[in-house]
């Protein structure tokens, strides 16, 4: 079953995490990923004010988005976003 990636961010050091950002795809395509969405604007229907950043990738499974999230050539990409930015990661299975 697909899995889908959601990622909330809240961006500190734009600068600093625009290098992050420039090399993830390609990791993330290496690993069987795709974006689905990447939106810097969203509508808030209901609950609490959030003007985090919405990332959402689709995998092949969820053990493909864990291998990906686990793997030694993310961990060293994500070095570049450290102190850049907070973050939320969710991966679900997509129905």
């Amino acid at each position: 079953m697909k899995a889908l990636m959601i990622i909330q961010a809240s961006i500190t050091d734009l600068e600093k995490f625009k290098a992050y950002s420039a090399k993830a795809p390609g990791v993330v395509q290496q690993f069987g990923g795709k974006y689905v969405c990447i939106r810097t604007e969203s509508e808030q229907l209901e609950g609490e004010s959030d003007s985090r950043k919405i990332v959402v990738s689709e995998w092949p499974s969820m053990d493909a988005a864990r291998k990906f999230w686990h793997s030694h050539e993310y961990q060293e990409i994500k070095k570049l976003r450290k102190d850049a930015a907070t973050i939320n990661v969710y991966i679900v299975e997509k129905n």
